[in-house]
């Protein structure tokens, strides 16, 4: 359909939408959030590469054309493939959607499902892992004090330039999550930071949300904001380079969790997700249980369980395609002050069975964060992971467990530049190692086996 000769408004009636079209065959009857839809069940009929959905307006008893997205559950097939009102799913589709300029107006947009799948797979490719350099330019600011720097764009940027910049660096790295600043960067050579990730295999990422805030109503709980404004933004950073997007929020184990955080919590990552992909960008999913208080790692494995069960729940509720997200999660470990330490190996054990009763199969990677452990005890915990085969692409998404020892090896002197970023690189093969299952941890230094945990840390 060309929309700038043919113009369908949601007032066309029905019958002129199939004078337009041709006839679009038998209508399946989608019941799905009918309890909250205030027209009841809707129609959906097929037409080659295109989707309707339709629902009836009782004050005026005319059918009206409206417009729906849907993914894997259910698909949009071609209209021959209708059988008895029943969908038979299938992967990539056209949809029929409001135009973001004029609600008004409908224009038929492909989907972006294939790609999706893609690039995912593309991040979860065999030793690779991925960068997260998504810190605020605040949080960015801490790390440069900590060094004896001041936050200036201009030192930001040497930073940044120093971890995209190292030879090889694609060899053991397959996506980076850039803050929005970083996202529209340049180099200290003046090339885009965009540009150089890609050149080296890299696929660009983007952190969209925008960060934590008290929860009303909760025990001194927080949620994660940043929904506002974020389908135009998400649209933005596809043009700009992006391909995936990250979206953390966080659920504490001393302060409940209660029910009203944990469901506010999934509610918003699945939200996201489903924005997400409909502007093409992967969604990391990163629902983080925090290391704070002195439980013991079965009470985190108990909290974790309900929360991704949550976060599923609600991200097929909200018609995610799984094939086309990558999972961000907390390993299940003890809360920092617990007194019993756990080894690498009770590590391994309760996440994989915690990711085996609730992470389908169809989902590409698993890209475990850090969470304040050492470089090196997060490491040796993602090797551990590592020892058998799994059904998912088991990785790592670490930020300050691959930026810490470069971070301070920098210093902030230009002639360390070479001598970081091979602190830089040595982490990273270290962690494809692991990937793979292939780590010892031997030749680790004194600096790298020590632990980062930050009470209350935010980014």
């Amino acid at each position: 359909m060309n929309s700038s000769k043919t113009s369908i408004t949601p007032g066309t009636k029905w019958e002129q939408v199939k004078e337009i079209l041709g006839d679009c065959g038998r209508a399946a009857i989608q019941t799905q959030g009918s309890a909250s839809n205030p027209f009841g069940s809707t129609f959906v009929y097929g037409h080659p590469n295109v989707a309707f959905e339709l629902f009836m307006l009782q004050k005026e008893n005319k059918k009206m054309a409206s417009a729906s997205l849907f993914r894997s559950s259910p698909a949009v097939v071609d209209k021959s493939e209708w059988v008895k009102g029943q969908i038979v799913r299938q992967p990539s589709i056209s949809v029929v959607r409001f135009s973001p300029g004029s609600p008004s107006a409908l224009t038929v947009t492909a989907s972006y499902a294939d790609e999706l799948v893609k690039t995912a797979k593309t991040i979860a490719s065999p030793g690779r892992g991925i960068l997260a350099m998504d810190e605020s330019n605040a949080t960015c600011g801490k790390r440069l004090a900590s060094i004896g720097l001041e936050n200036t764009e201009a030192n930001r940027q040497a930073y940044r330039t120093l971890l995209v910049t190292p030879p090889g660096l694609g060899n053991y790295i397959s996506g980076a999550i850039l803050f929005e600043e970083t996202l529209y960067q340049s180099t200290v050579d003046g090339k885009k930071i965009v540009d150089i990730l890609v050149e080296q295999g890299i696929v660009p990422g983007i952190k969209v949300d925008k960060g934590l805030v008290p929860l009303a109503g909760s025990n001194d709980e927080s949620w994660c904001q940043g929904l506002d404004g974020l389908d135009s933004r998400s649209a933005a950073y596809y043009q700009q380079g992006a391909r995936f997007a990250k979206w953390r929020t966080v659920v504490s184990i001393p302060n409940g969790p209660s029910a009203l955080a944990v469901k506010e919590a999934a509610w918003g990552l699945a939200r996201y997700a489903a924005i997400s992909q409909d502007n093409g960008l992967v969604p990391i999913v990163e629902p983080e249980i925090l290391l704070d208080g002195e439980h013991g790692i079965d009470t985190t494995f108990e909290v974790a369980k309900k929360v991704w069960a949550e976060v599923f729940f609600y991200l097929a509720e909200n018609n995610v395609l799984f094939e086309g997200i990558l999972l961000k999660p907390s390993m299940v470990t003890p809360g920092t002050d617990c007194k019993e330490k756990a080894t690498p190996q009770q590590v391994a054990d309760y996440t994989l069975k915690l990711l085996k009763q609730r992470i389908p199969p169809a989902v590409p990677g698993i890209m475990f964060l850090s969470g304040g452990q050492s470089e090196v005890e997060a490491t040796l915990n993602l090797n551990a992971m590592n020892q058998s085969p799994n059904p998912w692409h088991v990785s790592f998404s670490y930020a300050r467990a691959l930026q810490n020892t470069c971070l301070k090896t920098w210093g902030g002197r230009p002639e360390n530049v070479k001598a970081a970023q091979d602190a830089l690189l040595l982490r990273a093969s270290a962690n494809s190692l692991a990937q793979l299952g292939k780590y010892t941890g031997e030749g680790e230094s004194e600096e790298a086996r020590k632990g980062m945990f930050v009470k209350g840390y935010v980014y």
